[in-house]
């Protein structure tokens, strides 16, 4: 808001230049500190906890005012774009020395969740996307895009519903998403939920026609208008050389093994639900990568396991050759160990923001290369050939590096002592000049000391006078009438200089200048010569990557006793012998873990699972996903043998939870997500159901229960593991041939409960639920009171039969009240007689003891 006094040309300019980016803080550059005014001011000061001053404070109304300086900015950037914001950094594009008036300022890049390049070992060791979507009027779908701004990698696929948008956001972690107009306000309802900022962006035609060897190759013009969208968005907002993009690559979703957002999150796969950080998930135990590259390929490989046999053969077989070769993978792991992060080095170099130290880890990377070929050349026996294509040595490169950059280069690269001596005659002369006018220079200090006797006299330099004779005042009568020119009087001493040292300070400044502008040209020049290797550079990292997830494969199936699972694509058996949880065993050590199998033939569909709480039954379940997860991503399994199919989906409804966001409550939560397991599951899917019913009155949750089981059986016949606490229904393996009865085994000895954590056959024989209280500390009072309880409820109650809720074919022309009745048979003259009975029962005047001993009764008379 402006004051009402008049406002200088400086900050008019900073109005027009806030004007085009209102979304977003502007850092303004004035001076030694970026600056911010107003409500920028305002917000970033207590965002950052920086102290509010403020401008023109005589004025009737001062301009409130932070700032931060130049030198630190990058972490108070940071922190801004963690929260949720974006920041335009304002540079003065003009000398202020050189420039008469206003100097000349302009954004030089916009900064945003999704175009954030973070620093740091954790961040190098995960992918930061951003997202953009259009919506594609002619065939109903949207195209949809990412890409990761510090590797280039850009990735576009076409999707049909705004849920299968927010589960590939969700997958992704994506911060940010670009959106044009062609988007309903319902998708950004959605997107706003889920914490993604959104950024509103028409594409600019022209940018993106500089880049259209980016999206030339895709199949159709719709997954080329995302793409473009998303390369337009990029282009806009850093305003510089993006020439590490990659080509746009086009996937579906079909390609790989699905599951949406909430099944990778029950399973725990790259965050803990308790904790939502890597440790205790499968990410984390299967990450001994030894690169940042390798560490990002492997979540993508976690994210989106394999469907085709052929290609996780491929991967099981380099694994293999591995696993056999324990020696040469030793070598591997310790040459990875020397790799720095090559994909974001290339990223560097095109962005122009590489130094002389990101080219030395360059140089130490590419050194490595003709060992690690050499290594796999060794113990290939055709697996490694089509990674071998690109695992290249390139020596021309390793010498024009080693020729020309010092190995202890400072981080900046305007400052001297970049390239090395003997790289440029010019250079040399240069230096050498430096080097020897400095030695002039002692030499004359020595010189005049032993001719005037002052023992103290020293020669200095500053900015502001250059080199000069310091001559402390007690000492100035022994210096010779006429010898030296006064240049400053001090305090306590006297400044001179002399023709000589003008003439050595000459020498030295030109020199020093002159170097550092040569050596900086010299590094520029070695830069352009990298950047012509980009795209080389990038096939390289593939190939690594691939290799160092490889390799961490093959250390954990080692470390953990892995097998090889078989891959039955052509029938739908599951045979898994002595399967284990491969998190929880890492955590509980390979001595106490319990294991179970899972066994599924042909015919079975259904594995009906019963036993107490804690017993194990939801890390039985688990188990079996997170052994297929690995299987379909080429990595060995925990068990002692693995029969498997390969499934094309897992669906899960595992633990309790509401979506407070939406309003909807856990049991509407658990029916959303069994609604998505029964509507998209085919024969070769996986579907994984905890307790499913428990979120409602009992026999509400066993009606539903039991109706999802037949429902799956019948429609579906996806391999399906289904755990519940209603002992009634298991009772359907005797008219559900598809369906098999397990339970959690449990031994019970003088009133105590022994939980085995060993599945075995049939259903269990109660819940224990009271010994359960039990082992969670409840009140001894509370349990006998309980257990008194239950002994009365099973006394009163009988048991629900199968037979009782059969599903039977409906009557289609019904009338009257009893022949709607007569949906489930025909009534006998004692059922009408209990149904007359059951009509004029005043249940409202009734207690529920009193009500379930009259049912007791009528059930009874039936």
């Amino acid at each position: 808001m402006p004051q009402k006094t008049k406002h200088t040309p400086m900050m008019e300019q900073y109005f027009s230049i806030k004007a085009d980016y209102p979304d977003a803080f502007l850092f303004y550059r004035l001076g030694d500190f970026y600056e911010l005014f107003y409500d920028d001011a305002e917000q970033v000061s207590q965002l950052l906890e920086l102290t509010l001053t403020s401008r023109n404070k005589n004025a009737d109304d001062p301009i409130p005012m932070c700032g931060v300086p130049h030198h630190a900015a990058a972490n108070y950037i940071d922190t801004l774009i963690e929260k949720g914001y974006k920041v335009a950094v304002c540079e003065q594009v003009e000398d202020p020395k050189t420039t008469k008036g206003m100097v000349k300022r302009e954004v030089v890049q916009l900064v945003t969740p999704g175009t954030r390049v973070a620093s740091g070992e954790v961040a190098s060791r995960e992918n930061n996307y951003l997202t953009a979507v259009t919506f594609i009027e002619e065939n109903k779908q949207y195209s949809f895009s990412y890409a990761d701004l510090s590797t280039g990698e850009i990735k576009v696929s076409l999707l049909e519903t705004v849920d299968d948008i927010i589960n590939e956001c969700e997958s992704l972690q994506t911060k940010e998403i670009v959106i044009g107009s062609s988007i309903d306000t319902g998708l950004e309802e959605k997107l706003d939920q889920h914490n993604i900022v959104i950024s509103k962006h028409e594409v600019a035609e022209k940018p993106v026609a500089q880049m259209s060897h980016l999206v030339v190759h895709l199949e159709n013009e719709a997954l080329k208008t995302g793409a473009k969208t998303l390369i337009s968005y990029l282009q806009v907002t850093q305003k510089r050389n993006l020439d590490h993009l990659q080509q746009a690559i086009s996937y579906q979703s079909d390609h790989f093994l699905k599951m949406d957002y909430y099944s990778k999150y029950n399973l725990e796969l790259a965050k803990s639900i308790r904790t939502g950080e890597k440790k205790g998930t499968l990410l984390w135990l299967l990450d001994e990568t030894n690169t940042a590259m390798g560490a990002r390929l492997l979540k993508q490989w976690l994210d989106r396991p394999l469907v085709q046999e052929k290609q996780i053969v491929t991967r099981q077989n380099m694994v293999e050759s591995l696993l056999n070769a324990y020696f040469e993978r030793m070598d591997l792991k310790d040459r990875l160990k020397k790799v720095y992060d090559l994909e974001r080095l290339a990223g560097r170099v095109a962005f122009g923001t590489v130094n002389g130290r990101d080219l030395i880890q360059l140089k130490t990377s590419l050194n490595q290369v003709p060992g690690i070929r050499q290594v796999l050349e060794g113990i290939n026996q055709g697996e490694w050939d089509e990674l071998l294509v690109d695992l290249v040595p390139a020596f021309e490169l390793v010498e024009m590096i080693d020729a020309s950059i010092n190995e202890d280069a400072p981080l900046a690269i305007t400052e001297g002592n970049v390239i090395k001596d003997g790289y440029n005659e010019q250079l040399d002369v240069y230096r050498d000049a430096m080097r020897n006018g400095k030695q002039w220079i002692a030499e004359l200090e020595a010189k005049e000391r032993k001719e005037t006797g002052i023992k103290t006299l020293k020669i200095k330099f500053n900015r502001v006078f250059g080199y000069f004779i310091e001559i402390t005042k007690s000492n100035i009568d022994l210096l010779p009438e006429g010898r030296y020119e006064r240049k400053q009087t001090l305090a306590n001493a006297e400044r001179y200089i002399t023709p000589e040292l003008k003439e050595i300070e000459t020498l030295i400044l030109e020199s020093e200048e002159k170097s550092q502008e040569l050596e900086y040209q010299l590094f520029l020049s070695v830069r352009e010569e990298v950047k012509k290797e980009i795209d080389f550079l990038q096939k390289l990292a593939k190939s690594i990557a691939s290799l160092d997830v490889l390799k961490s494969f093959a250390d954990i199936s080692e470390s953990y006793h892995y097998v090889r699972p078989e891959l039955v694509s052509h029938k739908h058996e599951l045979e898994l012998i002595e399967g284990r949880h491969p998190v929880v065993e890492k955590v509980l050590g390979q001595q106490e873990y319990v294991p179970n199998s899972v066994l599924m033939d042909e015919e079975t569909s259904i594995l009906l699972i019963t036993g107490p709480n804690m017993s194990g039954k939801s890390t039985y379940m688990r188990q079996l996903a997170l052994t297929v997860i690995m299987a379909q991503i080429g990595c060995f399994v925990p068990c002692e043998k693995a029969v498997l199919p390969i499934f094309d989906q897992i669906f899960t409804r595992i633990g309790a939870s509401d979506d407070l966001i939406s309003g909807q409550s856990t049991f509407m939560v658990e029916m959303m997500e069994a609604n998505q397991a029964l509507s998209y599951a085919t024969p070769r899917s996986l579907i994984l159901f905890d307790e499913i019913g428990r979120g409602t009155a009992t026999y509400d949750g066993m009606a539903l229960a039991q109706a999802i089981i037949e429902y799956i059986h019948k429609n579906v016949k996806a391999k399906t593991l289904f755990s519940t606490h209603y002992h009634e229904i298991t009772v359907l393996e005797e008219e559900l041939s598809g369906l098999k009865n397990i339970h959690v085994g449990a031994v019970e000895k003088d009133g105590e409960v022994v939980f085995l954590h060993k599945m075995m056959t049939g259903p269990a024989d109660k819940s224990y639920g009271v010994h359960v209280a039990k082992l969670a500390g409840l009140p001894d009072d509370l349990l006998e009171r309980a257990s008194d309880i239950l002994v009365h409820l099973e006394a009163k109650t009988t048991d629900v039969t199968i037979e009782s809720i059969k599903e039977q074919p409906i009557q289609q022309d019904v009338v009257e009240e009893t022949e709607q009745l007569s949906l489930f048979g025909g009534l006998s003259e004692s059922e009408t007689t209990v149904l007359t009975e059951l009509k004029e029962l005043s249940l409202l005047e009734m207690t529920p003891m009193d009500a379930l001993n009259c049912l007791f009764k009528l059930q009874k008379k039936l």
